[in-house]
């Protein structure tokens, strides 16, 4: 059952020069999301070379891009659930430092078992994003909440792309570890841009914490991305691969039905599977299918030998710079975004960003034989990205409560995230059954990757299906207006155009709904700033 608890009403968005201006807020948030995206592809320019430098075998030190995936998809539920309750910034906190502390363990490590342990330390820091977008909802104006959260919402995608060329550079230049001291730097300034600029939200959903069901949740997980991300490696007929399918599978299915009978769950599954969250979740999950798709094939098209008949022979270096752009259109296409969501609905905006998407991948399937080329396509790809990931958050927060946004939030970038796991896996069993002999290596076709390209677009067409059997929604001026709240004195305190009759807080008219309603609970939740 949904918990018994109501959720608090809103509090007016203190003003801005409580900390800093609307503007400094946004640029913090955003600096904070894009450094944590960094960590999905800090490693990339080092894959090659892992087994030598920690001295293990292949299998081994894959496990340094795995174990990241597996923690980022436990955190993200958990930590922004910890967050509606005890505050989004007080936990970004905790992600900050465990993604600081990881980029140390890493730093300092020349073995495989503690930079293992180091990156799923950094993987934790990834809940950092759903939370950001909370805080920005909670206290920004309400003419600025839609392109705020647009740009929080697309550094997803904006730090992994920004990231491959950094990364790629420093591993030329300088020892490895140099990577690690740097994100931990970062992480830093980041942890002390928020503690001076970026205040707390008031906002609070009061109870106890899901413990079982955050248990449940990262076993369930763990099982089902451990079989996609190994499961090249060990076959995916194999006992192991096979197993840990069904484990997973039986184990969120058991964790489902335990959430739907717990009073306080760590997702209120009834809340997911409106129309409005479900559809939203199910695109994303294809979308960062699409996004992934391409990190994995460009960079590759791009450093095969010009011999081959249709490599680029680019450098490491110079494929990370090439790919650059993909990253920066993203920052310049993520307020187009939100222009789009006030003037047309978020709907519009997720399914002209997947179209976008689909038609990039068209472009790809022929834009393959020189540098520009691949510019264009990947530019084109990114762009809308860039416009699909910066609607789902309004659409999210239009649909579920506010004291539950960043746990919202949290899982749809938890279906992002097993969108990108589905995608390694996917496009690396075409690649590897697609392959042309090389000298002495088998190296993947071209036809593997056109393969590759033509399932992300459809990847990219369903979504945009998908965002069309989202229930019609109405352009958003600023904030969106959770259908939960509907009718309550909850719009009115976000907006601020009805305080008197709402009373001192907003409260009243929330009080007035769930009388209307029959329900003479009382409120419990604490919405005092951390």
């Amino acid at each position: 059952m949904p918990s018994s608890t109501a959720p608090p009403p809103a509090a007016a968005p203190p003003a801005a020069g409580a900390r800093g201006s609307a503007n400094v807020i946004v640029a913090v948030l955003a600096f904070s999301g894009i450094v944590t995206a960094l960590m999905q592809t800090l490693v990339v320019p080092l894959l090659v070379q892992l087994p030598v430098l920690l001295d293990t075998t292949s299998a081994n030190a894959s496990w340094v891009v795995t174990a990241t995936l597996l923690a980022a998809a436990v955190a993200m539920p958990t930590t922004s659930r910890l967050g509606d309750m005890f505050g989004k910034r007080r936990i970004i906190f905790v992600n900050l430092g465990l993604l600081i502390a990881g980029s140390l363990v890493c730093a300092l490590s020349d073995s495989v078992v503690p930079v293992v342990a180091g990156r799923a330390l950094q993987g934790f820091g990834m809940g950092l994003i759903p939370l950001g977008i909370g805080v920005m909802r909670d206290v920004m104006p309400p003419d600025r909440v839609a392109s705020s959260m647009a740009l929080m919402s697309a550094s997803l995608g904006i730090g992994g792309a920004l990231g491959l060329p950094a990364a790629a550079l420093v591993a030329q230049n300088f020892d490895w570890h140099v990577l690690f001291y740097a994100s931990a730097a970062l992480a830093a300034l980041a942890l002390v841009l928020i503690a001076v600029f970026v205040p707390e939200s008031p906002v609070r959903s009061p109870g106890r914490f899901d413990l079982t069901g955050s248990i449940g949740i990262g076993i369930g997980l763990v099982c089902l991305l451990l079989a996609l991300s190994k499961g090249a490696d060990w076959g995916w007929g194999s006992g192991s691969t096979l197993g840990l399918f069904a484990a997973g599978v039986l184990v969120l299915a058991l964790w489902g039905w335990y959430e739907l009978r717990t009073p306080e769950p760590l997702v209120d599954l009834r809340t997911t599977a409106r129309p409005e969250v479900l559809f939203t979740n199910l695109a994303a999950l294809v979308i960062g299918f699409a996004m992934y798709a391409m990190s994995l094939i460009a960079p590759q098209l791009l450093q095969l030998p010009e011999e081959t008949g249709y490599g680029l022979g680019q450098s490491m270096v110079a494929a990370g710079l090439i790919m650059a752009p993909g990253g920066l259109m993203m920052m310049v296409f993520s307020p187009l975004s939100a222009i789009i969501t006030t003037s047309r609905g978020p709907k519009t905006s997720l399914i002209l960003g997947s179209v976008v998407i689909a038609a990039g991948y068209g472009l790809g399937l022929v834009m393959v034989h020189e540098v520009w080329q691949v510019i264009v396509f990947t530019c084109v790809v990114t762009s809308g990205i860039a416009i699909a990931y910066a609607a789902m958050p309004t659409l999210i927060m239009g649909a579920v409560p506010q004291s539950e946004t960043a746990a919202a939030n949290g899982l749809n970038a938890l279906m992002r995230s097993i969108g990108t796991s589905t995608a390694g896996a996917a496009i690396g069993v075409v690649l590897a059954n697609s392959t042309t002999t090389f000298g002495t290596a088998e190296v993947p076709s071209l036809t593997g990757f056109r393969t590759g390209f033509a399932i992300a677009c459809g990847a990219a067409v369903l979504a945009a299906v998908l965002a069309a059997l989202i229930p019609g929604t109405r352009p958003h001026g600023g904030a969106a207006v959770p259908a939960a709240e509907a009718g309550t004195g909850t719009a009115a305190a976000r907006t601020g155009s009805a305080d008197g009759a709402a009373g001192d807080d907003g409260a009243d008219g929330d009080d007035g709904a769930d009388r209307a309603a029959g329900d003479d609970r009382p409120r419990t939740a604490s919405r005092t700033a951390g």
